[in-house]
């Protein structure tokens, strides 16, 4: 009985595979590695005394409840843009597609002076807000302002390409059974977009967590009030305290991880609820 041998579609996949592992390690696994070996050089209390000060703990519920927040809005108004660009047609329509994509090419910087010009006390819109006693600029809302901006296009990216495929006949069917509008987007067409709507939300949860750029200029930069984590990671870095830095980043690291995993386990079972209903 000869032995069974797999071949692969695909010519050369040993070659291919070692090239992927090897860029994998040198651009992911290495960097990652070395902020846990740079870490390490710290005692565990020289360690918790870095990460855990209450100035520290204040960036990270500034960080990560202003991420998740941004995320879940753009989960909702990606839907509802994602949605509009699908099933309708209008005037403007190309352009307003091209301008989803624009937080992609536009440089965080810029964007953060851009909306910082919008929303300060004597923007075009603060002027009006202000008022009112709503104060964006120099405030956490304005950390939670520019993070939506720049998370909108993962969730309409992700979600847009799913709509187009989803099969008209079944809202057809839905509709012939009696069922109307609201019934058949909230048990036809939502359940099969819910996944990609899960991995819009974790990659512009992700992207939030680390976003920088067009944060620093509208956050004002206030410890304890409007300070981000990556910004105190830039200020230990400018005060050679390497080993400090990595501590900060290790934590947002393992802190992300587990939360994306938690989202791609829902998005699993989603995904594999959906497919046994079927």
């Amino acid at each position: 009985m000869g032995t069974f041998r797999q071949h692969s579609v695909l010519p050369g996949f040993n070659l291919a595979l070692g090239f992927t592992l090897l860029y994998l390690s040198l651009m992911v696994l290495i960097p990652i590695s070395a902020a846990f070996v740079r870490t390490a050089e710290l005692t565990l209390p020289e360690f918790w005394n870095v990460v855990m000060t209450p100035r520290v703990l204040a960036s990270y519920r500034l960080t990560f409840g202003a991420s998740f927040a941004a995320a879940l809005v753009n989960a909702i108004f990606g839907l509802l843009v994602a949605w509009v660009l699908v099933r309708y047609h209008f005037p403007g329509k190309k352009l307003i597609d091209a301008l989803v994509d624009l937080p992609f090419a536009l440089p965080t910087a810029v964007a953060g002076i851009a909306l910082t010009a919008l929303y300060a006390g004597n923007g075009w819109i603060g002027q009006y807000l202000e008022p009112l006693g709503l104060k964006v600029a120099f405030t956490p809302a304005g950390v939670f302002v520019a993070l939506t901006f720049i998370g909108l296009p993962f969730v309409v990216r992700t979600v847009q390409p799913v709509l187009e495929d989803l099969e008209p006949e079944l809202e057809e069917a839905a509709a012939t059974l009696g069922a109307n509008r609201l019934q058949t987007f909230l048990r036809v067409i939502f359940p099969a977009i819910f996944p990609a709507v899960i991995t819009g939300f974790a990659l512009a949860f992700a992207r939030a967590i680390g976003e920088y750029g067009s944060v620093i200029f509208i956050a004002g930069n206030m410890p304890m009030i409007s300070e981000i984590t990556p910004l105190l990671i830039i200020t230990k870095l400018e005060q050679y305290d390497y080993a400090g830095a990595t501590a900060l980043a290790v934590v947002m690291l393992v802190i992300s991880f587990v939360l994306l995993l938690i989202i791609n386990l829902l998005q699993w079972w989603s995904r594999s609820r959906s497919s046994s209903s079927v």
